[in-house]
């Protein structure tokens, strides 16, 4: 049935049952997954309230303190795929949208399902699904695995 899995990931408690269930999933099928999360671009806004000056987007130390975070939140999926004996490869984009770093992925991983959670860090911003679920749901051309 599905032989590559993507799984959606961003630090969440919610996140975490997504992988668990992506993972299960995986398991089951006997299918390779693919694991990201994406850094959206930086908010120019958070300049002055971080203490930052112009162009921290541009340094080294930005790219640096970006992967670590990403680091942060695959490590764990990493540990949970090797406790669950699946193979799988862990992918961080950096300064894309949520949905379109997801898309990319997915259409460069060759994956014929993505799994992602009903809603992200930000809450719950629509009414029954997050915008960047909404968005990979009306954009992605394999079937995507909502998990609430």
């Amino acid at each position: 049935m599905y032989k590559r899995i993507l799984i959606a990931v961003d630090g969440s408690e919610l996140a975490g049952k997504g992988l668990s269930k992506g993972l299960e999933l995986a398991q089951d099928l006997g299918a390779e997954v693919d694991v990201v999360t994406v850094s959206e671009p930086w908010a120019v806004g958070m300049y002055d309230a971080m203490g930052w000056s112009v162009g921290y987007e541009s340094s080294p130390e930005y790219r640096q303190d970006r992967e670590d975070a990403a680091q942060k939140i695959l490590q764990p999926a990493r540990e949970a795929a090797a406790a669950a004996n699946v193979k799988a490869t862990t992918h961080h984009v950096l300064d894309r949208y949520a949905a379109d770093g997801i898309i990319d992925t997915a259409e460069q991983c060759h994956s014929d399902l993505i799994v992602m959670t009903s809603h992200g860090r930000r809450g719950v911003s629509r009414v029954l699904l997050g915008s960047q679920t909404t968005e990979v749901l009306a954009r992605s051309k394999v079937p995507v695995l909502v998990i609430r």
